[in-house]
C-alpha cells in the first residue's frame, strides 16, 4: 500500500471519530476534538485526492466511514444488531474493495485544468 492509500485509510478512520463526535459530543472539549478530527480527516483526504482518482478515493473514504460508524455504534454505544444492516454494509465494503482493486494508479499526480 502506498502512502496515498494510507492517507485514505487514515482519513476514513478519523471520519469515524468525527461522525461519532457529532452525535455524542457533550462538552466543549469533545466538540473541539470533533472539530480537530474533521480538519485532520479532510486534510488527509485532500492530500490523497491530489494523487489518486477522486471518485475512487471518495468512495473508499465514505465506505470506511460508513461501515466503521455503524460497527462503532453497535459495539461501543449499544446500537441493536440488525442483520440486514450488516449485510448491506458488507455489500458496500465489497464495492469499495472492488473499486480499489480495479483502480489504475498513474505515475503522475493529477494536473490542474486551466483555461
Amino acid at each position: 500500500m502506498n502512502r496515498n492509500w494510507l492517507y485514505v485509510l487514515l482519513s476514513g478512520l478519523v471520519e469515524i471519530l468525527w461522525v461519532t463526535g457529532l452525535k455524542h459530543a457533550g462538552n466543549v472539549w469533545e466538540w473541539l476534538g470533533t472539530l480537530l478530527a474533521i480538519v485532520v480527516s479532510f486534510y488527509l483526504i485532500i492530500e490523497a485526492a491530489k494523487r489518486l482518482p477522486v471518485g475512487t478515493v471518495y468512495a473508499v473514504f465514505t465506505g470506511i466511514g460508513t461501515a466503521g460508524t455503524v460497527v462503532t455504534e453497535m459495539l461501543v454505544f449499544g446500537e441493536p444488531f440488525n442483520l440486514m444492516k450488516v449485510l448491506l454494509i458488507g455489500v458496500l465494503l465489497a464495492g469499495v474493495i472492488g473499486l480499489k482493486l480495479v483502480t489504475v494508479e498513474s505515475a503522475e499526480p493529477n494536473k490542474e485544468v486551466t483555461n
